[in-house]
């Protein structure tokens, strides 16, 4: 298997959806797939049929564009969540759709992801909260108003595929509030005692390759123990261990 984190694989602010190349991404994604692959598109939210078949389409037509055109795109959600096991078997790329983590999460539970993609041999590409839930144990970061409280589980079980945690989105939400609270110096900064999360830009990537190795590309930070440092630059890659 070869997995892709990303924050998102698109350019920022970009009249529709366009494969970002920045960080060698186009480059690395190209090389991981066979010509014309078959794609399996995995919803956020089982029930938001309308959304899930418009981002689908979206990501469809921004690998078209960018010269990776599917042979198969199949999209997976509560429509046929019984084929979820035949529908896997059958791609040579499973992306992973941006949503609501907890959302997410549970759908995948519940359809017993983590158990389908455990041996799975193709390419994976998480986005947003696809990328958050491959973690083993995922940081569930507070987004919706109310999430913000004591109460709200911040854990999760992911899909297991890394042991990375990442935040993404950190150009967009660095400022957010959240429950009259700044979501990372009053919310988040007090989660990573004692955790190590990659927080990452759009346009930056993780890359884990089939013998487990794993490489950081572009603007990113680590967020440890209530600290945050930049790590790499826009450009530069780095390797983690």
């Amino acid at each position: 298997m070869t997995l892709f984190l990303t924050s998102s694989p698109c350019v920022c602010n970009a009249p529709r959806a366009i494969l970002n190349p920045e960080n060698n991404f186009l480059k690395l994604l190209r090389l991981s797939l066979p010509e014309r692959p078959r794609c399996l598109f995995i919803c956020a939210d089982p029930h938001s049929y309308g959304r899930t078949d418009g981002f689908g389409r979206d990501m469809d037509m921004a690998f078209r564009e960018a010269g990776m055109e599917f042979s198969e795109f199949a999209v997976l959600d509560g429509r046929n969540a019984d084929d979820a096991q035949m529908l896997i078997w059958q791609s040579d790329m499973i992306i992973l759709a941006g949503g609501h983590v907890p959302t997410q999460n549970a759908f995948f539970q519940e359809i017993g992801l983590r158990d389908m993609v455990a041996n799975y041999q193709g390419v994976i590409m998480g986005i947003s909260a696809g990328t958050m839930n491959c973690a083993d144990r995922v940081y569930v970061q507070p987004e919706e108003p109310g999430e913000s409280v004591p109460e709200f589980p911040r854990f999760a079980q992911g899909l297991g595929l890394t042991e990375v945690n990442v935040l993404p989105h950190y150009q967009m939400v660095k400022d957010n509030m959240l429950d009259g609270k700044r979501l990372f110096e009053d919310v988040t900064y007090a989660d990573s005692l004692g955790e190590c999360f990659f927080v990452l830009v759009d346009g930056s990537y993780i890359l884990v390759e089939e013998d487990g190795s794993t490489t950081l590309f572009g603007e990113a930070y680590c967020l440890r123990d209530g600290k945050m440092e930049q790590i790499c630059s826009l450009g530069e890659s780095i390797i983690l261990e």
